[in-house]
């Protein structure tokens, strides 16, 4: 029994080590938005430059993940991820030590090599770490820094730009990331490897080459001009790249990453349920920062401020709905998560508006986020419980695949959603405005004799009443399609909750095999043609 609660503690220590890594990875996807203005007054940069600060690493990112899986089997997770925080820390280092455009944007792109990383091998250490009866609140504990950290950064990030150095946002991570490399090389476990594994060529490559491309496109999304080839040309390569990469995972008897998981019907469902989430999930990380900034007109760090405790709710609530999975299994917890995400976000599209309070936004926020922090861990962990042992590290490589893709996707659409209603707004509200109507035409009126009064010749006045009342008309079109992109994702919501339904519950043993596992899911039904 004593020796039972040495080696639970250990794995707790253990799960410290991997969650600040994990931590320091999704906080840097974020803070670093913020200082990017701040980058290009120091280095020069004009938008289009600066915009590769982000873009390289989202692109590295998409180009490593999926590598991580053949990484932990032939290198053994520890060492895979005592590497990945080296890499991250190094990287950091050197961002803090950049000197002009080019060497921020190189140094972005290996710190994203290293962060890339951490976070499937960190999942999948926890599976190495844990028995699956307790897998559920150690993964809750793990999710507070890859949920809350990201809604963080805005806020640490704001308070640094404005009181200190920014090259602060990159050189913090440099002794948290020493101890972190330190720590790990001593609590975490050696793992069995594979140095006989072949390394899958073709899926490396048309792997990277077709979510590079792709990811390039959709983090263009907004300002595409489609009359410039390279973005028709990205797609067709990109599409043709994942055709061959899954053909090719398919038939490689060693392949970079084993798609024979999405057999595993509860592995597809969840990751299917997750997409979801991540659309439902950007209403809030996407739509309010533009909202509070743009429209209501608060600051970076106020707008971090108001968002905050939503992030404290997430990441007390991670670990507590986990516990409750280990304890009575996915529904009970993640349909009333759900209900509570799908209403919240509903009434948070309709207090996207000029009346409403900052008490209130934080509210809703706060209640949203009670239903995310409910719902997300429960469905990713029946999802990974679903997985044999030994598939792991792939499974956690391909979520964490999924989860960068199906993130750009969501902005993408959000954007898309948001742009094509305001065109339509706009259009439906400037219809109104016509020489027949007296209300428009007493209301130009009145700010022509306004800005009469104010010098301007009568013939000026009346054209800048107009240009006046179109930039309020495109304003209340803008702010009707933010409400309305919100609403829409609490319409995602209802799909996730119709589809949580139909996961199955079923216990499995603690060290399944590849086979066993396949042939019991195929016994109970669980197996997908």
């Amino acid at each position: 029994m004593e020796k039972d609660n040495g080696s639970l503690a250990l794995s707790w220590l253990a799960l410290i080590v991997v969650v600040i890594g994990t931590f320091m990875s999704a906080l840097d996807s974020s803070i670093v938005n913020i200082a990017v203005p701040k980058m290009m007054a120091v280095f020069g940069m004009s938008m289009n430059s600066a915009k590769w600060i982000l873009t390289g690493y989202t692109l590295a990112l998409g180009a490593i993940i999926p590598l991580t899986g053949y990484l932990q089997e032939v290198f053994g997770s520890k060492r895979v991820y005592m590497f990945a925080l080296s890499v991250f820390t190094m990287g950091s280092m050197l961002c803090g030590f950049a000197w002009s455009s080019t060497t921020i944007i190189l140094f972005r792109v290996i710190q994203a090599i290293g962060g890339g990383m951490i976070m499937p091998v960190g999942m999948s250490m926890i599976y190495e770490i844990f028995p699956r009866e307790k897998i559920g609140l150690a993964l809750g504990i793990w999710g507070i820094s890859s949920m809350a950290a990201p809604a963080i950064g805005p806020t640490l990030g704001g308070y640094i730009i404005q009181n200190m150095d920014w090259r602060l946002i990159f050189n913090l991570n440099v002794p948290i990331g020493v101890i972190g490399v330190t720590l790990a090389g001593i609590l975490l476990k050696s793992s069995e490897i594979k140095l006989s594994k072949s390394f899958d060529v073709i899926g490396f490559l048309s792997s990277t080459v077709g979510f590079v491309s792709l990811l390039y496109v959709l983090g263009e999304s907004s300002s595409i001009d489609w009359n410039n080839v390279k973005y028709p040309i990205l797609i067709v390569l990109g599409v043709l790249s994942l055709v061959l990469f899954v053909v090719n995972e398919l038939t490689h008897p060693d392949p970079l990453l084993d798609l024979s998981i999405f057999k595993l019907f509860n592995f597809t469902a969840s990751q299917i349920i997750g997409c979801i989430l991540t659309l439902a999930l950007m209403g809030g990380m996407y739509v309010m920062p533009l909202f509070l900034e743009n429209i209501r007109g608060y600051t970076a760090m106020q707008t971090g401020m108001i968002m905050f405790p939503a992030a404290v709710v997430v990441g007390l609530l991670m670990p507590i709905s986990g516990a409750l999975f280990d304890k009575v299994g996915v529904k009970p917890v993640a349909v009333p998560g759900l209900i509570i995400l799908g209403v919240a976000s509903f009434m948070l599209g309709s207090a996207l508006n000029m009346n409403s309070s900052k008490s209130y936004i934080i509210l809703i926020l706060c209640v949203r986020s009670v239903g995310m922090g409910i719902a997300m861990m429960p469905i990713n962990t029946i999802g990974m419980n679903a997985v044999p042992n030994e598939l792991v590290g792939n499974a956690s490589a391909l979520a964490s695949t999924i989860k960068q893709v199906s993130g750009s996707v969501s902005v993408t659409i959000m954007s898309t959603i948001m742009d094509s209603r305001t065109n339509y707004n706009y259009l439906k509200l400037s219809e109104q405005i016509t020489s027949f109507n007296k209300s428009a035409m007493d209301t130009i009126n009145s700010f022509s004799y306004a800005f009469m009064h104010a010098g301007q010749p009568q013939g000026t006045a009346h054209a800048t009443a107009i240009s006046y009342i179109a930039q309020l008309i495109q304003g209340q079109a803008t702010l009707d399609a933010m409400a309305y992109a919100v609403i829409v994702t609490s319409s995602a919501v209802i799909l996730a909750l119709v589809l949580t339904f139909i996961i199955r519950e079923e216990k499995k043993s603690k060290k399944p095999s590849k086979e066993g596992a396949f042939k019991e899911n195929e016994k109970r039904g669980t197996v997908t043609e």
